[in-house]
C-alpha cells in the first residue's frame, strides 16, 4: 500500500512537474531575449492594462473636467520610468550576479539597507501577484459573469496553477508566457495605431460607449491644494506601470551570456513597450471619451440602469473594433492572458531573491536549494501561499490591493539608486583611466537623477497611499525585516556554538552504552550485539517495568540466555515508559559527566502503513526527549519483517520520505 500510494504520488509529480534536471544541466534553462522579455517583463506590460484604468479612476472622483488631466500625469509616469530603466541599465553591468537591488543596497548602504530592499521587494512580488491575479479576475469576470461571482477561487485557482507552471522551471514558464505576452503587444498596438488612424487621418468618428456619460463627482468644489493631492494621488496610482523593472536586475543569472548585455538590452524593450502602450492607451482613452468610475451605477450620470462597466482596455477595443468583432476578442483575450501571468516575474523574482537571502542566512536555508527542474521550488511555494492569503484577506479587489502595491518597489529603487550614487564616487576615487572615468560620471549623474525622481515619488505615494492601505504594506516589511534578523541572529548562535576551538576536546572521556529492552527476541540480540561491536566502556541493558509478571518472565529469559550484558530493571509505578528511562539516563549523566551515553533501541521496519498502528511508537517519543538530552547519542537498530522484504528492491526512484515506518521491537508499550 505504502509502495504503491509513494509510486502514484511520484508518478502524479512527474506528470505534472516532468522529468528532473541534472544539476550540470542548469546551463541549458538559460534564457535567449526572445524569452527572457516575456519571463520578466510581463508584470509591467500587464500594469500598462490597469495603471491608465487607475488614472482615470482618481482623477473621476474630481468629475469630468479632471479627466483633462489624464494625459500630463500619463507623461510624468512614462518620464519616471524612462529614468528608472536607464538606472536599472547601470544596475545590471555593475551587479550582474542577481543580488539587484539588495546586493547593491548592502554592498553600498550597509546590511541594514540591504535587508530593508529586500523586506520591501519581498513583499511588492507577493502583492504583484495578488493585484495581477485579481486584475485578470476584473477583467474575465465582465465577461463571464460566473468568475465574477466566484473572484476569490478563481484567483486562488490561478496562483496554485502559476505556481505549477512555474516548478516545471524557468525555461519552459517563459515558453509558456511567451505567446500571450507577444500577443498582448501586437494586440494594443495594432489597436491604438488603427486608433488613432480612423481619428486622424480616415476621420471616422470613434467613440467609447460611456462617451456620452457625465460623471457624478464626489467633490463638487476641491480647493487648490486638495486638485493636487488628487492629481499626486492619481500619478501615486499611475506608477504602478513600473514594477517589474527591478525584476531584470534581481535576474540577470538567468540570462545567456553575456548576461549583462542580454539583460540590459530586455530592460530597455521593456521600457520602450511600456512607455508606448501607456501613453497611447491614455490618450485614446481621452479622445474617445473612454470612463472609469468606482461605482458605474451612481457614479455615471446617463448610463442605463444595469449598466455593466467595462474595464478600460475593453472600451478602447470595444470602440476600435466596433465593425471587426474577432479584434475586440482578440485584445480581450490577450489583456485576461496576460493580467493572468504576470504575477510570472514575480514568481521568477521571488524565489531569486529568496536564495541570496537565504545564502546570506537572513531566510532559512530551505529557500536557496533547487528542486527537480532546477527552480528554487521552495521560494515558489511560499510566494503562491502568501499571494492566496493577501487575495482572501482582500476578496480580490484590486481597488484594495493597489493601495497596498508599488510602496515596496519604490523604497527599493530609492536605495538602490543611493546605493549606485555611491558605487559610482567610490570607484573615481581610484579610477585613472580618462575613459572610463567619463563612463563612471555619466553612470553617476543617471543614477543621481534616479535618486532624485525615485524618492520624490516614493515621498508622494506614502502620503497618498498611507491611510488608504499602503500602512499594511509598510508594516508587512517592518515585520520581515524583524524576523530575517532575528533568523540571522539565530543562524549566528548556531555558527558560533559550533566553531571548534583548539584547547576544547573533541572525543568524550569514556562511552556509555544503553540497550533499550522490551522483549527478548532477535531484534533485541541484534541491538545488544550491535551495541557490543561498537566496544563502549559500559555496556548494560535496561527495561521499564510497567508489568511485573512480564518482567519477571524476561528476567528468567535473560538469565537463562547466554547474553553476557547485564539487565537492570527500572521501576515506573505509574506505568510510564519515557519519563523513567529519560531520569535514568540523567542519573549516569550525573555519576560520569564526562562520559557519552548512546542509546541503542531495537526498531521494526514495516512495509504497510497499518502495521505502524499496530505497533508502540515509544521509540518515537523516547527519540524526541532523548535529543535534548546534552551529551547523549541515539541509535536506531533496525530488524526488517517480512512485510518490508516488498520494499527492498524498488525503484529509488519512487522513494519517499515516510515509506518506512518504524516501532519498537516489542508488541507491548515499552521499550
Amino acid at each position: 500500500m505504502v509502495y504503491t500510494v509513494s509510486k502514484a504520488s511520484v508518478a502524479t509529480k512527474r506528470l505534472l512537474l516532468g522529468r528532473p534536471f541534472r544539476s550540470d544541466k542548469l546551463g541549458h534553462t538559460l534564457l535567449p531575449k526572445r524569452i527572457a522579455l516575456p519571463v520578466f517583463a510581463s508584470d509591467a506590460m500587464s500594469s500598462v492594462a490597469y495603471a491608465p484604468q487607475e488614472i482615470f479612476l482618481v482623477l473621476s472622483v474630481a468629475g469630468l473636467s479632471a479627466l483633462a488631466f489624464t494625459p500630463w500625469v500619463a507623461l510624468a509616469v512614462a518620464v519616471v520610468m524612462v529614468v528608472v530603466v536607464a538606472s536599472y541599465r547601470q544596475n545590471v553591468h555593475a551587479y550582474p550576479s542577481g543580488g539587484g537591488d539588495y546586493e547593491v543596497a548592502t554592498v553600498n548602504l550597509g546590511p541594514n539597507a540591504g535587508l530593508t530592499v529586500g523586506s520591501a521587494l519581498l513583499v511588492d512580488y507577493v502583492l504583484t501577484v495578488a493585484v495581477s491575479i485579481s486584475s485578470a479576475a476584473e477583467n474575465i469576470g465582465s465577461a463571464i459573469p460566473f468568475v465574477s461571482q466566484h473572484r476569490v477561487w478563481f484567483c486562488v485557482a490561478a496562483i496554485v496553477l502559476m505556481a505549477a507552471v512555474n516548478l516545471r522551471g524557468i525555461k519552459e514558464s517563459g515558453s509558456v508566457l511567451a505567446i500571450p505576452t507577444y500577443a498582448f503587444i501586437i494586440g494594443v498596438l495594432v489597436m491604438l495605431i488603427w486608433g488613432f488612424t480612423e481619428l486622424y487621418i480616415l476621420d471616422e468618428p470613434v467613440r467609447s460607449e460611456a462617451a456620452d456619460f457625465g460623471i457624478r463627482p464626489e467633490q463638487d468644489h476641491l480647493t487648490a491644494i486638495a486638485f493636487v493631492f488628487l492629481i499626486a494621488r492619481a500619478f501615486s496610482s499611475g506608477c504602478a506601470a513600473l514594477t517589474g523593472v527591478e525584476a531584470i536586475s534581481n535576474g540577470v543569472p538567468a540570462f545567456r551570456k553575456p548576461k549583462s548585455r542580454n539583460a540590459a538590452s530586455t530592460l530597455f524593450l521593456l521600457g520602450a513597450f511600456s512607455i508606448t502602450l501607456l501613453l497611447g492607451i491614455v490618450l485614446l482613452a481621452q479622445r474617445i471619451g473612454a470612463k472609469y468610475v468606482m461605482n458605474p451605477a451612481t457614479d455615471l450620470i446617463g448610463a442605463p440602469e444595469g449598466y455593466q462597466q467595462k474595464a478600460m482596455i475593453a472600451q478602447l477595443a470595444h470602440a476600435v473594433f466596433h465593425s471587426f468583432t474577432p479584434g475586440f476578442y482578440f485584445v480581450a483575450t490577450a489583456t485576461a492572458l496576460i493580467l493572468l501571468l504576470a504575477a510570472n516575474t514575480a514568481f521568477n523574482g521571488f524565489p531569486v531573491l529568496g536564495s541570496v537571502l537565504a545564502q546570506d542566512r537572513f531566510l532559512p536555508r530551505q529557500l536557496h536549494t533547487r528542486g527537480d527542474r532546477l527552480a528554487f521550488s521552495n521560494g515558489i511555494l511560499f510566494l503562491a501561499l502568501a499571494a492566496i492569503i493577501f487575495v482572501v484577506a482582500f476578496g480580490a479587489q484590486v481597488t484594495s490591493l493597489i493601495q497596498l502595491y508599488i510602496v515596496g518597489v519604490f523604497v527599493s529603487f530609492t536605495l538602490s539608486q543611493t546605493g549606485m550614487v555611491r558605487h559610482w564616487t567610490r570607484h573615481l576615487r581610484t579610477e585613472t583611466d580618462p575613459r572610463a572615468r567619463r563612463r563612471m560620471m555619466q553612470s553617476r549623474v543617471i543614477n543621481s537623477i534616479g535618486l532624485v525622481m525615485t524618492a520624490t515619488v516614493l515621498v508622494v505615494v506614502l502620503i497618498t497611499k498611507f491611510r488608504a492601505g499602503a500602512w499594511i504594506a509598510i508594516l508587512a516589511m517592518v515585520a520581515l525585516f524583524v524576523i530575517m534578523k532575528l533568523i540571522h541572529r539565530h543562524y549566528a548562535t548556531v555558527q558560533r556554538e559550533l566553531e571548534l576551538e583548539e584547547d576544547e576536546p573533541v572525543l568524550p572521556s569514556r562511552t556509555h552504552s544503553i540497550v533499550l529492552v522490551s522483549t527478548l527476541h532477535l531484534a533485541t540480540k541484534r541491538a545488544v550485539l550491535y551495541a557490543r561491536a561498537t566496544r563502549p566502556d559500559v555496556l548494560e541493558a535496561i527495561t521499564v517495568n510497567v508489568d511485573d509478571r512480564d518482567t519477571r518472565k524476561l528476567v528468567s529469559q535473560w538469565e537463562a540466555s547466554n547474553i553476557t550484558v547485564p539487565l537492570k530493571v527500572i521501576a515506573s509505578p505509574y506505568r510510564e515508559i519515557t519519563r523513567p528511562v529519560i531520569e535514568y539516563v540523567r542519573r549516569v549523566r550525573r555519576e560520569s559527566p564526562r562520559d557519552v551515553i548512546t542509546v541503542f533501541i531495537p526498531e521494526y521496519v514495516v512495509g504497510h502503513w497499518w502495521e505502524q498502528i499496530l505497533h508502540n511508537q515509544s521509540a518515537l517519543r523516547l527519540k524526541g526527549r532523548l535529543l535534548f538530552e546534552p551529551g547523549v547519542m541515539v541509535t536506531s537498530v533496525p530488524w526488517q519483517l517480512t512485510s518490508s522484504d516488498r520494499l527492498k528492491n524498488r525503484d529509488l526512484a519512487y522513494s519517499a520520505p515516510g515509506d518506512t515506518r518504524r516501532a519498537l521491537g516489542g508488541d507491548s508499550d515499552q521499550p
